[in-house]
């Protein structure tokens, strides 16, 4: 298990960082950045959670692009491994049958 030392000066493990229910949308904290929102509320959320100062900073360095992009379907195997990955289920199967597809 990772730590980090959050802007606060406190400590915070790798897996209390992350959104919760409690955490705004990307795309409110977007619309934060670029100042077209101002809410008391999400300044005293980000206040607390460093996930999404975080995610706040990132997008101010890295705006996001506003164009349209057409959806694509994503490959079964790497689908099978990010919805490991994000349920944390620690089987790589996924990830050496998606390694050997490559080859």
């Amino acid at each position: 298990m990772g730590i980090l030392r959050g802007s606060s000066g406190s400590y915070i493990t790798m897996e209390s960082f992350c959104k919760t229910e409690d955490c705004p949308a990307s795309e409110k904290l977007v619309a934060f950045g670029d100042s077209a929102i101002d809410s008391a509320e999400l300044r005293r959320h980000l206040s607390v959670c460093e996930f999404c100062s975080a995610e706040l900073e990132f997008y101010r360095q890295y705006p996001p692009s506003h164009e349209n992009v057409e959806p694509v379907n994503i490959p079964g195997p790497l689908f099978e491994l990010a919805d490991a990955l994000l349920h944390k289920r620690r089987d790589l199967t996924e990830l050496n049958k998606l390694a050997r597809r490559g080859d």
